[in-house]
């Protein structure tokens, strides 16, 4: 099926452009203008990825993203943010609401069209509940990987793509530190390079807000990155150099 991309800028002509380089290469695209009207042509149009400004004459994108990924229904878009704003600051609270990627203006189209392909390979799974799972067990946390699903103590926790794949390399080697190299390596594949390590640290802060009784899970270790460990209390006696064993991961199918 034909991917579908929602484009949301008060720039006619920008969108007109990134319109003709999406629809040259096989997209199929709708167009929004203000951010009113975000909402009612996600419902209907049912994108599968959102391109949208940072600046709009009613909204700021950054309400807008909190507003689809704070949804269930809508958490699973993955967005780029396409703004002028370039400083630490902006790219950082675009992160932090939930945002998968951010290009700066003037930009390329053919690198937008290059990592809007790069976001949808990387994102075109099955959305929750369309999919039987294996579930991955570490403590009070349970992953889905398939359905894109999460539970902390039997309860669902809602996460964006990029906050569930942060999970999944931490949970994939419990009690192993990933380093942020790795993570960006990880996580952000092809767009490692332009992304900064303090983008790793405001995703990590913004999971473990959401994984609630299980955020201690996810560990800090100082000058290196980070590792998920089971939430049993920690052996204070161990001297801090000395590697920890991976517990096993409990994996179990559903039984058809």
């Amino acid at each position: 099926m034909t991917s579908r991309i929602l484009v949301v800028d008060d720039e006619k002509d920008l969108v007109n452009l990134v319109r003709y380089n999406l629809e040259k290469n096989g997209l199929q695209v709708e167009s929004a203008y203000n951010g009113s009207s975000v909402l009612p042509l996600v419902e209907s149009f049912q994108p599968n990825l959102i391109i949208l400004d940072l600046m709009l004459p009613d909204r700021s994108g950054y309400d807008i993203c909190r507003d689809l990924k704070g949804s269930a229904e809508t958490r699973h878009i993955p967005i780029i943010m396409l703004t002028a704003r370039s400083s630490e600051y902006n790219r950082v609270t675009g992160f932090e609401c939930g945002v998968e990627d951010y290009v700066i203006k003037p930009f390329s189209p053919k690198e937008l069209v290059l990592r809007v392909k790069a976001m949808l390979a990387r994102t075109s799974g099955p959305r929750p509940g369309e999919a039987e799972s294996k579930c991955i067990e570490l403590g009070r946390l349970k992953i889905f990987p398939e359905e894109f699903r999460v539970l902390v103590s039997d309860q669902d926790i809602s996460l964006t793509h990029t906050e569930f794949k942060i999970l999944m390399a931490l949970a994939s080697q419990p009690n192993r530190v990933k380093t942020r190299e790795q993570m960006l390596e990880t996580v952000w594949q092809e767009e490692a390079e332009s992304v900064m390590d303090r983008t790793v640290d405001a995703q990590v802060k913004r999971l473990r807000a959401k994984l609630g009784p299980a955020r201690d899970m996810v560990e800090t270790v100082r000058g290196l990155g980070y590792r998920i460990t089971m939430d049993a209390p920690a052996n204070t006696n161990a001297p801090e150099s000395v590697a920890l064993e991976s517990p096993a991961v409990s994996v179990s199918s559903p039984i058809l």
